[in-house]
């Protein structure tokens, strides 16, 4: 067998522990891959794929990416769902005995990126393990670029149901979960019909209670679990232990920044799963999935990162209980009346860095001297933050005022020591501030007053010898030397030693410049080894402030989407509304807050809504296509949901019974990817309504039964119009429909009632007035539509021929025939119009074999009525 040369021995004994890994195997300057993963990066990254003698018989493929570069590389893959495993040399090569010792030293996968130019900083990162038994489920998710870890367990009746509602909520980048969770509950398949996280089977042990508890003790290094109100909880405990595993497997590093579990019942906030939130557009729309036309993109006038991760949560998160969402209420309140604070905050806020993600940096090891001098600055904003904040009365604002901290001690500590503009590296020397250290002062002293020396005496030498073009020079290979032209050789001293032979010039050295170099040199490692130890050091002395920094940034992060509230409530005309426990939704001239934003011409058209859990419970809403029916159901829908987040609304007045879920049925679509049609589609988002939804829910159906035959259809929406205005849900609803004949359940059913969009008619022509009015319509214009829609005339005029035909006949009557329509034969074409087969035409086989036995020319007329008279009664006897 071939033998493998010791380096790359030791690449093959790393793979082999890594083999899920792309291994990054660092040799001098470059990162290089081999085999399969040389292969594979080559490709992905469009890189070279050469090749290495590796004591084989063929050369191993090979590709590289230079190491100071390589994040860029490392994004890209990591983007596409591969696992990174970085390996470095682990032993100072001056004094290694063979081979220099190399190791991993850290993994990086999507759900652990940390280094800023890889992440958005508009949305967290986060990593969930999940954790199920025949008993329940529990979740664990943290974000190690903010060091937020939660948990939350489910132990009732529809534990898969909620699980997915979370994991639509969370979006993770990356879960890992047991090999038994993975195989026996299909976990994979139910996860990829809402979401594309990387899936990492992770060993089973790390879930195991017994082991979970132990390593969730020492990673706090606590005694017990209940001070974080878990020891009760099972199915978290084990989905906590395996998460901090992982991480800790992958990380390989100090995780020291997430320093707290927060546990939180899923319950505690409005419930949407993700069809509501898709057809609802919350963070981004349906058709482009940008953020641009979503909600979010209404909300969102945030002034710092953290402030827009924020409030991104708070609109996937509406809250429930009425006092906290009154007192973030009361807050965007004050903060819109008074402007001038408003004002001031903001611009106060635009200094702020991401304090979030650089105190990670910090406490993580990997923050360089510019992330010090970001953190110092936004520090010196706080300040003034909390001076204009203490002039504000309301409580949240109040709260947030007495948690920020402006951290004197860091930002004291970054001034003295650290440069104000500093290097990007940290091993090079130039970032420690001056008169900070007194050895770092010596040694730059020397450094100058060395090269203050060799300046002097090339000044004496060129004296002493004569030799006016005399020079001192430094390179990295002979050091300082003499360098004297080659016309003035003749005057060279005897003590000068000959260094370096040129085409134009020699190159000495003397025993003195020797001395002085060695000084100058020795001290400038000296300078760049003692600025990186100090750098450390101080880097380590903020590191023990990291919850404070945490929990200051926590609050900033609040006071920016208040603020935003309070900018666009006051700049688009919104309003207080007003929030309670009772079953009521009521509001007068509500506007859809993106569909108003999106208009550039005509002013958009205010409606009312009055729905209870009572006589009003179900509105029945008719009106043609494009009139507005789903702009105003998803605008109530949205409205809810903005003052269950802490948002004023766009209304002249709103009051909002307390909403437990949202559903939608908007649109329709397919599912090919799992093989559904766009009827099964909407089957099951209807399934899933009626058997999740509660009185408290707010219900949206647009077009029920409508993917399906005309009877089935109607049947279907009928049966669900009475299911859920019944006194099996009643929940609050809107449904539209162009089913005219479920109109006729006002009266029938208690709390259903009738609305339409109002309409003008102008001879053929219809113009939407978008106003939702008590009744219904008696039509769907649905041909007025089609000719808005630019539908070419002559279907248009052949459509109206048949919807008379259609009025005037009984549709019901088996003898019901459309004429078809005249088509003149064209010179050159030979145009047939044929009305279509009947799928029923073998019905009629007895009288085609009836008509088949009649010669036509050999019977009288009395035998053609007798025949006549037999085919009749053929005829009447299928009928019957």
């Amino acid at each position: 067998m071939t033998k493998l040369t010791p380096m790359m021995k030791q690449y093959m004994d790393l793979k082999e522990k890594y083999k899920d890994c792309i291994l990054f195997f660092r040799l001098g300057d470059f990162y290089e891959m081999f085999f399969e993963d040389a292969i594979l990066a080559s490709k992905e990254l469009e890189i070279t794929l050469t090749g290495k003698n590796c004591g084989m018989e063929e050369r191993a493929p090979m590709c590289g990416v230079p190491h100071h570069s390589a994040e860029n590389y490392i994004s890209k893959l990591v983007e596409r769902g591969y696992k990174i495993a970085i390996c470095e040399q682990v032993e100072d090569v001056s004094v290694s005995k063979g081979i220099v010792k190399r190791d991993v030293v850290r993994i990086i996968t999507p759900g652990t990126v940390i280094d800023a130019h890889m992440l958005d900083e508009k949305e967290n990162n986060y990593i969930m393990s999940i954790y199920i038994d025949e008993s329940g489920i529990g979740i664990a998710f943290a974000d190690i670029s903010t060091g937020e870890l939660k948990t939350t367990e489910f132990t009732q009746n529809k534990c898969m149901i909620n699980l997915l509602d979370e994991i639509a909520k969370i979006n993770p980048k990356e879960i890992i979960i047991n090999t038994l969770t993975y195989d026996e509950y299909n976990l994979k398949a139910e996860i990829a019909a809402i979401s594309t996280p990387y899936i990492d089977v992770f060993d089973s042990w790390a879930f195991e209670k017994a082991y979970a508890i132990k390593k969730i003790k020492n990673y706090f290094n606590i005694l017990a679990i209940e001070g974080f109100g878990i020891d009760d909880k099972n199915h978290s405990i084990a989905a906590i232990g395996a998460l901090l595993e992982y991480l800790q497997k992958t990380q390989k590093n100090s995780l020291s920044h997430i320093n707290n579990i927060s546990f939180y019942a899923s319950d505690a906030f409005m419930i949407l799963d993700k069809a509501t939130r898709r057809n609802l557009e919350l963070t981004e729309t349906m058709r482009d999935k940008k953020r641009k036309g979503s909600l979010l993109w209404v909300l969102d006038k945030t002034n710092t990162a953290m402030g827009t991760r924020t409030l991104k949560k708070w609109v996937e998160e509406p809250l429930k209980d009425i006092h906290a969402i009154n007192t973030r209420l009361d807050a965007v309140g004050e903060l819109k009346e008074n402007i001038f604070a408003r004002e001031d905050l903001k611009e106060l806020l635009k200094n702020i860095y991401d304090l979030e993600r650089l105190v990670v940096r910090i406490s993580y090891g990997n923050a360089n001297g510019r992330d010090l001098i970001a953190l110092k600055n936004s520090l010196e904003v706080l300040p003034k933050v909390k001076s204009i904040l203490s002039g504000l009365n309301t409580s949240k604002l109040k709260e947030l005022l007495s948690t920020i901290d402006v951290v004197h001690e860091v930002k004291d500590l970054i001034e003295q020591s650290i440069k104000e503009e500093p290097p990007v590296t940290i091993k090079e020397g130039g970032i420690i501030e001056a008169c900070y250290n007194e050895e770092l002062d010596e040694l730059r002293s020397i450094v100058t007053n060395s090269k203050v020396w060799i300046a002097n005496l090339e000044n004496n030498e060129k004296t002493k010898t004569g030799i006016k073009s005399l020079k001192i020079g430094f390179n990295k290979v002979f050091g300082y030397y003499l360098e004297v032209t080659k016309s003035n050789l003749n005057l060279v001293p005897q003590t000068y030693i000959r260094k370096q032979t040129l085409s134009n010039a020699e190159r000495y050295i003397t025993p003195d410049l020797k001395e002085a170099e060695a000084k100058i040199l020795g001290a400038e490692d000296k300078i760049i080894e003692l600025e990186y130890q100090i750098f450390i050091k101080v880097r380590e002395e903020i590191k023990q402030f990291t919850q404070t920094i945490q929990s200051t940034a926590s609050a900033i992060a609040s006071l920016d989407a208040l603020i935003s509230f309070a900018e666009i409530s006051d700049r688009f005309g919104y309003i207080k509304p007003t929030v309670n426990n009772n079953a009521i939704i009521e509001i007068c001239n509500g506007r859809h807050p993106v569909v108003e934003r999106t208009m550039h011409s005509d002013m958009f058209v205010g409606n009312d809504t009055f729905l209870d859990g009572e006589e009003n419970r179900f509105s029945i809403i008719t009106g043609p296509n494009m009139a507005g029916k789903s702009t105003y159901m998803r605008q109530v829908a949205l409205i809810s949901l903005m003052a269950q987040i802490g948002c004023f609304v766009p209304a002249e007045k709103a009051s909002i019974g307390i909403v437990d879920r949202i559903f939608t049925r908007v649109g329709a679509s397919d599912d090919l990817a799992q093989g559904q049609s766009t009827f099964m589609v909407e089957m099951s988002e209807l399934a899933n309504i009626l058997n999740n939804a509660t009185k408290k829910s707010l219900i949206i159906l647009d077009e029920i039964g409508r993917g399906t035959s005309t009877y089935d259809g109607l049947s279907i929406a009928w049966a669900v119009v009475e299911y859920i205005s019944s006194n099996n849900l009643a929940a609050r609803t809107l449904f539209a429909t162009h089913y005219h004949e479920l109109t006729e359940l006002e009266g029938m059913l208690e709390g259903v009632k009738n609305y339409c969009i109002a309409v003008k008619e102008s001879n053929d022509d219809i113009i939407f007035l978008r106003k939702i009015i008590r009744g219904s319509a008696d039509q769907s214009y649905g041909i007025q539509v089609a000719k808005l829609a630019g539908v070419t005339d002559a279907v248009i005029e052949r459509a109206k021929k048949i919807l008379i035909q259609l009025e005037e006949s009984d549709i019901n009557n088996k003898d019901f025939v459309i004429e078809p329509q005249d088509i003149e034969e064209k010179e050159g074409n030979n145009v047939v119009c044929e009305e279509q087969i009947s799928f029923l035409s073998n019905q009629n086989e007895n009288i085609v074999k009836e008509l088949q036995k009649i010669n036509i020319l050999d019977i009288t007329p009395m035998d053609a009525m007798n025949h006549l008279y037999k085919l009749v009664k053929i005829a009447q006897n299928k009928g019957a």
